[in-house]
């Protein structure tokens, strides 16, 4: 886990890469009868930037904040509970805002291309479960795991300094 802003900020560019890319790709096959091709991996790879900047925005200024009180208000005690147990309710209670926040991201979009708004709000309402089934197993077995990885091969323990060095 990051142990200070700038690492955080790391993890955050990383773990929102897997899984916006993810979802993007699964909500492309999804709309187009689950239909994992080319095509699929291009409109998924075409939506992804202005998906992944939303993604990061909400994960900074929102997701992240809301995840990290929830956990140490109901789900685990600072001092007590292992480190395992800290990152599962984080990273769970991350999953539930993000999927309304993205749901809604992509209902607006789907429908700004047709200009049917009336049309917004029960797709969003409709999109939150499935992505919440998607998104929590793959941020939870998939996403957080290799981004840990990824994250610590890159930068092992200590190397990231909280403040610049003064050259």
């Amino acid at each position: 886990m990051p142990t200070n802003k700038r690492e955080s900020l790391i993890f955050t560019i990383i773990m929102c890469f897997c899984m916006v890319l993810w979802m993007s790709i699964y909500n492309v096959a999804r709309v187009h009868g689950w239909e994992f091709s080319l095509d699929t991996l291009a409109s998924a790879w075409i939506g992804f930037p202005p998906a992944y900047v939303v993604a990061m925005l909400l994960d900074v200024l929102v997701a992240s904040r809301f995840a990290k009180w929830f956990a140490f208000r109901f789900l685990i005690t600072p001092g007590t509970s292992s480190r395992l147990a800290i990152t599962l309710a984080i990273s769970t209670m991350m999953v539930f805002p993000m999927v309304l926040f993205m749901s809604l991201y992509g209902a607006v979009e789907a429908f700004a291309h047709v200009g049917n708004p009336a049309m917004i709000l029960p797709t969003w309402i409709a999109n939150i479960p499935w992505n919440l089934v998607a998104a929590l197993p793959w941020n939870l077995l998939v996403a957080g795991p290799v981004s840990r990885w990824l994250f610590r091969r890159a930068f092992p323990e200590g190397t990231v300094l909280a403040h610049p060095a003064n050259a």
